[in-house]
């Protein structure tokens, strides 16, 4: 008993408990906005995303205690467990409601699994590899170098793209400059590939976008015809959800636009709607605290991290946060287009809850182990002091 209280102890002296109680908090404000919308329909969400949670939980402690080191050292598992999910999706991909995409898989019971959030995490793991291997040989500023990274970032974009899953290729592409500009990659670089998107966009606007894709980014700016007939539905809706509930909101169960389902995918892109009609401006700006302040503190792990591999790792995990978070609050806001990206820990989803877990027990494995370094390199100093004495 004296054991495992030592070593409870120890866990708890290692890791980010500040960390943890923002991501806990989260997940319980989730868990009651989704047990409140589900009254809208006939379909339990609460229960699927309970159990993932609980996995993604236990996962996360698991990658806590393990070394990180270790994780990247094996970058080649990720990279074939990666290619793996890419390659169950092209041959038992589905397309569930709501999506535009062959993103999904379907297990048993119903239940569907989206392998592209953990193809990310693979992507972290191995382009964190990378980058740090680049940056001991002095190569990160390099022409070759920088097109070995941009190679290795191209290749699981295309093969999300060709799933049709294109928000998530947004996602990577932003992951990938965040890595590579924290990692030191020269700025004239992205200068030059901010050129080339600009050269690009007549390209990338006709040939690469479908007419859906084009009538999201329109419906921003159509505000009488398109956004209240079709494609800006959902956002139209959704700022409508958000000004009904003022300061305060309705209530928790007690929206009655949430209660009818008006607001499409409220249980899962436009989770926000919910905490805006019924808890109001205070609950938006909970929900709003509670991600940043994950984010901040993923990035000040970050900064803290003694090693490459280990600043790389969350900083990617970083990227990946803030990016969703971001995208997915402007797209609620009719800031940008509704792309079908997830806001992290909040959207009902169990492989979103999962991967975005693992990522958080990423980070506490890079903290937890610092610590360790740390306190193995005082206690050598101290020896080596009295050695001298």
């Amino acid at each position: 008993m004296e054991n495992y209280s030592r070593s409870l102890s120890d866990f708890f002296r290692k890791v980010d408990v500040v960390l943890w109680l923002l991501t806990i908090s989260a997940i319980v404000y989730s868990l009651l906005l989704i047990s409140s919308m589900q009254r809208s329909g006939e379909y339990n969400y609460l229960r699927p995303q309970l159990a993932a949670v609980v996995i993604g939980l236990i996962a996360a402690v698991i990658i806590s205690v393990a070394d990180y080191r270790f994780i990247i050292k094996k970058w080649y598992i990720a990279m074939i467990v990666g290619l793996i999910l890419a390659g169950l999706v092209f041959a038992f991909g589905i397309r569930v409601k709501g999506t535009d995409d062959t993103a999904w898989i379907e297990l048993p019971g119903g239940y569907t699994f989206q392998p592209s959030e953990f193809i990310r995490i693979c992507f972290i793991i191995t382009f964190s590899k990378h980058l740090s291997f680049l940056t001991e040989k002095n190569m990160i500023q390099s022409l070759p170098g920088v097109l070995t990274l941009a190679a290795h970032a191209v290749i699981p974009m295309i093969v999300i793209h060709l799933q049709g899953d294109d928000g998530t290729v947004l996602v990577f592409a932003l992951i990938f400059l965040i890595m590579s500009f924290i990692a030191g990659v020269q700025l004239r670089y992205f200068a030059i590939l901010g050129g080339l998107l600009t050269v690009g966009i007549p390209l990338i606007w006709n040939v690469f976008m479908n007419d859906e894709h084009r009538n999201r980014f329109l419906a921003l700016w159509d505000l009488d015809g398109n956004a209240l007939t079709n494609y800006g539905w959902q956002q139209y809706q959704g700022k409508v959800s958000l000004a009904s509930g003022e300061m305060s909101g309705s209530g928790l169960y007690n929206g009655s636009r949430v209660e009818f389902g008006i607001v499409p995918e409220q249980e899962n892109d436009f989770i926000m709607t919910v905490a805006g009609e019924e808890l109001g401006f205070i609950g938006c700006m909970l929900l709003i605290v509670l991600l940043f302040g994950i984010i901040i503190k993923v990035l000040m792990n970050a900064s803290a991290a003694t090693e490459f591999e280990g600043k790389y790792l969350c900083t990617g995990v970083f990227a990946s946060l803030a990016t969703q978070t971001i995208i997915n609050i402007g797209m609620v806001l009719g800031f940008f287009p509704v792309i079908g990206i997830t806001l992290p820990l909040f959207s009902s989803g169990g492989t979103s809850a999962m991967s975005t877990l693992v990522c958080i027990g990423l980070v506490q494995s890079v903290r937890g182990h610092n610590m360790d370094d740390m306190e193995k390199a005082k206690i050598r100093r101290g020896s080596q002091s009295r050695m001298r004495i």
